[in-house]
């Protein structure tokens, strides 16, 4: 009966560890995507002629 309350393994550390891989992950994630929106918006205003227009 004795056997059975003791824990044979802690998860706290590995727990640890992935919730911060989780949290690096999400955060790369989120920079990526705000890197690609800030550079759709460079790219269309550069192909603007003179006059404003977008025609070739």
């Amino acid at each position: 009966m004795l056997n059975l309350l003791i824990a044979l393994y802690s998860w706290t550390n590995g727990v640890i560890m992935i919730a911060i891989f989780a949290l690096v992950c999400i955060t790369l994630v989120g920079i990526l995507i705000n890197f690609m929106s800030k550079g759709k918006n460079k790219d269309a205003s550069n192909n603007l002629n003179k006059d404003g227009s977008s025609e070739y």
